[in-house]
């Protein structure tokens, strides 16, 4: 290890942290000053990367869970050659800067996830070490090491009092992800105050405790960092946290060590801390030792990125089916027929849509191999299980069946993990009403435009008996809201094909279905099987048209699709039943399509859903109704319950009339 060039490197990784956010007045220069040693060891020695091919599939993936200290990874990114310029640096925070407030996926070369909501990169990390697993598993063979790589997340204090995070490590450490590196910078400050103010843990012991390797260091000697960090990779079964004592805001003695450290405070004093750290007057100054160091490196990166390219085009030749299928896998390829490889159901299936949801994944995943699955200790209920796929494990990492446990939160964190890593299509279960435990990862999922599927399933007070804690009214439409977000609420089972189909094919956001627990009418009598999977697509199509002249329209929602349909039956030739499986699918269709399904002319228009009523007034208009529930459920059988809230036909009619 240069020492003298890392500690340079190091000197003015500080100085643009420094210059940077001197230069908005805004940002956070507690962790990247106590941590640039850290980076210089990483950025300089550590990590397996090639900078002029960013996404090269075995590269170490580096996460900064804390994502607040952006200019770490910025600074870093800069100096090991990335595509992020001086100029870029110095832009930090500006508008449509490629150096955002926080890291964000997919806008700056070298950043694997978007983070900033603490704990969520922990989770990510998981998520990454999960999918570099089951790559591994999948993809090598015997004279062919095609990943072996790592996943090294940077996490504090505010990181791990997260839930999120404590969930997702617990799911590591009992599924040995012995390619996960986590690095605790313990600096002993949070944003407020010390941290003993809100902790007292033993941080070694909760990690071992875990089934974790755990080993504290140094965080400034780069020696001892580095011969923890060389061991860690060599692997021990276990994933491994480095827990680094560092100083705060290190290189700004007025801040260092204190809260204070922690935002923009101490830029306040730039310049006393420049000519400190041993630079000249000149802002945004990297040296020419610190280039030449760092163009060296990329030269010996280079080389290995050109040896394994030399082993994957090999292992290409030997296995062409496996390279074909992770070609397909990172390309997002959905096969074009995948509606023929899901087979139609009879007219006289009768069951729930979560139901008719197990039916349809499992078809899914036959067609294709990427497709993997987990629930939160709930796979018996959502039907998501995988038949004949097995059970990850440390033992079994090819599986494709994922037992999260009683995580949501992790759960949805460690999918967007293997989203972002982008070799696996993942989806994650659970009951509809827990959807607010994942909430903050499904936010994130739109975000950052991950193609993750989540299944909802037990999706209104129809679940019955478990009462209003289990009886979701207000979920579905607080999903609606959230930007980016597809929500499907499938009718019958060949929308719930459809809803699959959409949600596959969708490469720029996630997806969320939402199945019901109750039994569901087949609506075969209506629409033919294509015109129910075609209509999803298009978020909301003509199911029962009208005969003679428009009079009334219905639009309906999953299980209250049925009673739509009874409620025109009573109401006579005039009535049009509208399914609306997606609205925001329906939104993005053309304004003819749109006016073709809802025409303007007819203003005398009911909803029916079994949830809130308020969004649904954008479709009936002031004129309309909604047969909605604007209170929270009851606990008795669901037809009782539909029943004494006026969730059917009857109360359709009612609107109408």
């Amino acid at each position: 290890m240069n020492k003298e060039a890392l500690s340079r490197a190091a000197a003015e990784a500080r100085g643009l942290a420094i210059d940077a956010v001197h230069a908005c007045s805004s940002g956070h220069l507690g962790l990247p000053l106590g941590c640039a040693d850290l980076g210089a060891v990483l950025f300089g020695e550590g990590l397996r990367f090639n900078p002029a091919a960013p996404k090269w599939l075995n590269r170490d993936r580096f996460i900064l869970s804390a994502g607040h200290g952006s200019m770490f990874i910025y600074s870093w990114l800069h100096l090991a050659g990335f595509k992020v310029s001086s100029q870029d640096v110095a832009d930090f925070r500006k508008l449509h800067s490629i150096t955002p407030g926080h890291p964000e996926f997919d806008e700056t070369e070298g950043v694997e996830a978007t983070t900033g909501p603490l704990g969520q990169g922990v989770g990510n990390a998981v998520g990454y070490a999960l999918s570099g697993k089951r790559a591994a598993a999948r993809y090598n063979t015997a004279d062919h090491t095609i990943f072996d790589h790592h996943v090294v997340a940077l996490a504090g204090d505010g990181c791990l009092q997260e839930g999120v995070a404590q969930e997702a490590i617990a799911f590591a450490g009992h599924n040995q992800l012995d390619n996960l590196i986590l690095i605790y910078d313990s600096n002993d400050v949070t944003l407020d105050a010390m941290a003993d103010k809100t902790q007292g843990w033993d941080s070694e012991a909760y990690f071992k405790s875990l089934k974790w390797d755990a080993v504290t260091v140094d965080g400034h000697d780069m020696d001892a960092f580095l011969s923890a960090f060389t061991a860690a990779k060599a692997g021990s079964g276990k994933p491994t946290v480095i827990i680094a004592k560092t100083e705060i805001g290190r290189g700004i003695p007025q801040v260092a060590g204190t809260a204070s450290a922690h935002g923009e405070g101490g830029a306040n004093f730039s310049e006393e801390a420049r000519k400190g750290l041993g630079l000249p007057e000149q802002t945004f100054f990297v040296s020419d030792e610190t280039k030449a160091y760092f163009a060296a490196q990329t030269e010996t990166k280079i080389d290995a990125f050109n040896e394994w390219q030399a082993t994957y085009d090999s292992w290409a030749v030997a296995h062409p089916e496996l390279a074909s299928e992770l070609e397909d896998s990172v390309a997002k390829v959905v096969p074009t027929d995948l509606s023929d490889q899901i087979p139609a159901f009879g007219d006289d299936y009768a069951d729930a849509t979560r139901g008719s949801g197990g039916v349809v994944i499992n078809a899914v995943a036959k067609a294709m191999p990427s497709v993997i699955t987990g629930s939160a200790d709930l796979f018996g209920s959502t039907k998501n299980y995988l038949k004949e796929e097995g059970d990850f494990t440390a033992r079994n990492p090819t599986a494709r069946n994922i037992w999260f446990g009683i995580r949501e939160h992790g759960m949805g964190a460690i999918c967007n993990g293997v989203a972002y890593d982008g070799l696996f299509r993942i989806s994650g279960a659970t009951f509809c009403v827990f959807a607010d435990y994942l909430r903050p990862s499904i936010r994130i999922a739109g975000l950052a435009k991950l193609p993750v599927t989540y299944i909802l399933t037990h999706d209104s007070v129809g679940v019955g008996e478990d009462g209003p804690t289990h009886q979701p009214v207000e979920t579905v439409s607080g999903l609606r809201v959230i930007p980016n977000l597809d929500v499907i609420r499938p009718g019958d089972q060949e929308e719930v094909a459809g809803a699959y189909i959409c949600a596959m094919e969708r490469l720029d956001g996630p997806t969320a279905l939402i199945f019901s627990r109750q039994k569901v009418v087949s609506l075969h009598e209506f629409a033919s099987v294509q015109t129910r999977r075609d209509g999803v697509a298009k978020g909301a199509y003509i199911l029962k048209k009208e005969e003679g002249d428009l009079e009334c329209i219905i639009l309906a929602t999953g299980s209250e699709v049925g009673h739509a349909v009874e409620a025109a039956k009573e109401i006579g030739g005039g009535a049009r039943v509208v399914s609306a499986p997606c609205l925001e699918r329906f939104d993005r269709q053309s304004a003819e399509y749109q006016a073709e399904v809802l025409p303007a002319s007819c203003t005398k228009r009911v909803a029916i859903e079994a949830g809130v009523s308020g969004l649904w007034y954008k479709y009936v208009g002031l004129e309309g109704k909604v047969v909605g529930i604007d209170r929270f459920g009851i606990s008795a059988p669901g037809n009782v319950v539909m029943d004494e809230l006026g969730v059917n036909a009857t109360g359709v009619v009612k609107a109408l009339r």
